[in-house]
């Protein structure tokens, strides 16, 4: 039996979790638009056991209007540790309509990275929140491209 590849993956506490998506600020928000699947980059705060993002009219705004189920999702790789990581947020986004929460939201860390009016706030209520971690398997075993960052380890 073939073991390239098989090795163990570190499940990740939610404590963790947070403290992962806490620490960065750019995330992958999964959708269902028109029936089809559809991902959006965001870049998030965390925010009271959620995640908060602004956005503009459009697709995602518009799709967004009613509560509904979303995943925002984040990886990442260490070159130094050999480590991959992911962590996925399930839940309902929900804008944030009371003045109270807009005020608290336009006082978080939240500027957008890509020009126009955002003035919209989405707030991502925690239902499943999951993550893993695991040692990426050596770049030397398969056919890598220079421009895959586990080469660096192995420099």
């Amino acid at each position: 039996m073939d073991t390239v590849g098989k090795q163990e993956v570190e499940s990740l506490g939610k404590k963790e979790c947070w403290e992962i998506l806490a620490s960065h600020v750019v995330g992958r928000l999964a959708v269902i638009v028109d029936g089809h699947p559809d991902i959006f980059p965001v870049n998030y705060v965390v925010d009271d056991g959620s995640v908060i993002f602004r956005t503009g009219a459009g697709t995602k705004l518009q799709w967004l209007l009613e509560p509904r189920p979303v995943a925002l999702e984040i990886d990442g790789y260490d070159p130094h540790t050999e480590l991959a990581w992911s962590v996925v947020l399930r839940g309902s986004a929900r804008e944030i309509t009371r003045a109270q929460g807009r005020a608290d939201a336009k006082a978080l860390p939240l500027d957008p990275w890509q020009g126009g009016p955002k003035d919209h706030f989405i707030r991502v209520g925690s239902l499943n929140l999951s993550g893993r971690r695991f040692h990426v398997t050596k770049a030397d075993i398969w056919k890598t491209p220079l421009s895959d960052p586990r080469l660096a380890s192995f420099e």
